[in-house]
């Protein structure tokens, strides 16, 4: 299985997310990461998903994505053609003899502390996921106390914008 990244365009309407990802669990489909959020149109949001499938089957489901009444347009995102990351909060022990020590690391991998306690700091990262999990280890003999992470999210390389086309394709055919 090899990992796949989905940029999907779908109406801004409730109930929409819940119809993709039924789609991906009938089909038993792990989804590895799952963004949603608003595009520059109002009316159309944008879900990012990262399966890790082989290509018959990812096509299957690109398929039965298309024949969804909410769904606008489905790209899939190839690595060197897009720019990918997540958002890391990573909270660390951080007592005042080894604080130092965790700020090295955290400049290191162009970090920012966003919230500092007496015993830890929170830090931010935004990367891809090789960086995060770099930092994530460099971070490990510290003692880390909690993680969140997003899903990833995505948008292709160039000046083309995929919300665009996909709006002139739909008002030619309206």
């Amino acid at each position: 299985m090899t990992r796949h990244t989905l940029s999907v365009l779908v109406e801004n309407k409730p109930g929409v997310l819940t119809r993709v990802a039924g789609l991906f669990a009938r089909r038993a489909f792990n989804i590895h990461s799952l963004a949603v959020g608003p595009t520059e149109h109002d009316e159309i949001s944008r879900i990012t998903v990262v399966v890790d499938v082989d290509e018959l089957p990812l096509e299957q489901v690109t398929k039965q994505l298309n024949k969804l009444i909410n769904i606008i347009k489905i790209v899939e995102l190839e690595p060197d053609a897009s720019v990918q990351r997540e958002l890391l909060l990573v909270k660390v022990r951080a007592e005042p003899a080894i604080r130092s020590h965790v700020l090295e690391v955290v400049q290191l991998f162009r970090a920012h502390v966003v919230d500092v306690v007496p015993d830890a700091v929170t830090i931010e990262a935004t990367g891809g996921p090789g960086k995060l999990e770099a930092l994530l280890a460099a971070l490990e003999p510290f003692g880390i106390r909690e993680i969140v992470q997003s899903g990833t999210v995505a948008i292709g390389r160039g000046s083309r914008s995929i919300t665009d086309r996909a709006l002139e394709r739909a008002s030619r055919s309206a």
